[in-house]
């Protein structure tokens, strides 16, 4: 779904197309208990359609930020927003081994139970408090709806044609394709398959499970402070944002990478693995920023297709990591199999790490229209003066 989606979102809004999503995976979550209990097949069928509605949701998050966001802070407020993934998945780990263990309606089905009603509660208050643009929102101010119409340098409202050749010849956006299928790659093997590794050589029961899975997650909290630090290093007389988001994504990779090897011959040091581990999701803080965000200095107003493209990439990997895990430990679960598995993931991230370097790019392209990072091609009239004077107060 991300392909569409990312077209949608670009030409129609994301408001409805996001948090109508968000609403139908809460609702599947709801039903999955009762129909697990009817049939396999039944319930087969709801999660390819719980997929079809996440599909849909970082595709359609990228056009919001693109008109709600200044350019020289996007590190920062993607880093901020995708922080909400990784506080899921510590809250989502921890509370998921408990109720297992200890909760309602048999222990399991209150996992599906109580994440079902928050994503409804969450989906009710995206509807009341979401817009798609500055320029249609009933409740901000003329001087704040000036303010990011002069900030952002191009039409808040504009909804251009789709230059589909350019952009799908382009090299850097394939660069880009490929940091995410990387990337992806070894944060999925860590997300699905940690507690498998907890579980299998470490001994590790549900409850503790759940919650020492959770910990590495925590890493995830310096994400922010990679985004400002981004950002700060692209203020003008410092490095081109180019050169930041190629020594970010090389050094995440790496340190990852280097962590996952190590995961592999930590012993039954279950403290040092949790250790391990957190510095690695830590390595994946530094590099997720740019695959995250460099859909939006690409082309801003074309980043819904930018980052369908890149994200179904990075499905890709999301699926065949956890079947490779499947495959590599399906006779048995031992230290042995699972440091194929980390090689692999090094191996995979070594290699999004050259193309990034070498074909990647932090600059606006050519077929994105007249913005540049934000800012408008300098036209001979006085208009273009007069705007560009007023977008520097501002900044």
């Amino acid at each position: 779904m991300q392909i569409p989606a990312g077209w949608l979102a670009d030409q129609f809004g994301s408001k409805w197309l996001f948090g109508g999503c968000v609403l139908l995976s809460s609702v599947v979550s709801l039903l999955t208990p009762a129909v697990a209990r009817i049939h396999l097949g039944l319930l087969v069928v709801l999660r390819v359609i719980s997929g079809l509605g996440e599909g849909v949701m970082l595709p359609a998050l990228h056009p919001l930020i693109a008109r709600w966001s200044a350019p020289k802070y996007r590190s920062a407020v993607v880093s901020a927003i995708y922080t909400g993934t990784d506080a899921g998945i510590v809250v989502g780990m921890i509370l998921s081994g408990v109720l297992c263990d200890f909760g309602f309606a048999g222990g399991w089905p209150s996992v599906f139970y109580v994440f079902g009603m928050v994503g409804c509660v969450w989906s009710a208050a995206w509807f009341l408090l979401c817009y798609d643009s500055p320029s249609i929102h009933p409740r901000i101010s003329t001087e704040e709806r000036e303010y990011w119409t002069t900030v952002l340098g191009y039409n808040l409202v504009a909804r251009p044609p789709t230059p589909w050749r350019k952009l799908l010849t382009s090299v850097p956006l394939w660069a880009l394709a490929v940091a995410f299928f990387a990337n992806d790659w070894g944060y999925f093997t860590i997300a699905t398959c940690i507690p498998l590794f907890m579980h299998d050589v470490l001994g590790f029961n549900m409850t503790k499970n759940g919650t020492l899975s959770a910990v590495p997650f925590l890493g995830m909290g310096i994400l922010v402070a990679s985004g400002l630090l981004m950002d700060w290093l692209r203020s003008p007389g410092r490095l081109s944002t180019t050169v930041v988001r190629k020594i970010f994504c090389a050094s995440g990779f790496a340190l990852t990478g280097c962590m996952l090897i190590l995961a592999g011959y930590t012993g039954c040091n279950r403290t040092l693995t949790v250790v391990v581990m957190f510095i690695a999701l830590a390595g994946i803080c530094t590099s997720f920023p740019v695959v995250a965000v460099n859909q939006l200095d690409l082309a801003p107003l074309h980043a819904g297709e930018i980052m369908a493209l890149t994200f179904f990439m990075g499905n890709l990997s999301a699926i065949a990591a956890p079947h490779v895990v499947g495959i590599l430990t399906s006779h048995r679960s031992s230290r042995s199999e699972w440091q194929k598995i980390f090689f692999l993931a090094t191996a995979i991230y070594g290699i999004g790490a050259i193309v990034f370097v070498i074909f990647g790019s932090g600059e606006c392209q050519s077929w994105a229209g007249t913005v540049d990072n934000g800012r408008e091609e300098p036209e001979r009239s006085t208009e273009s003066v007069q705007t560009t004077d007023t977008r520097q107060s501002y900044d």
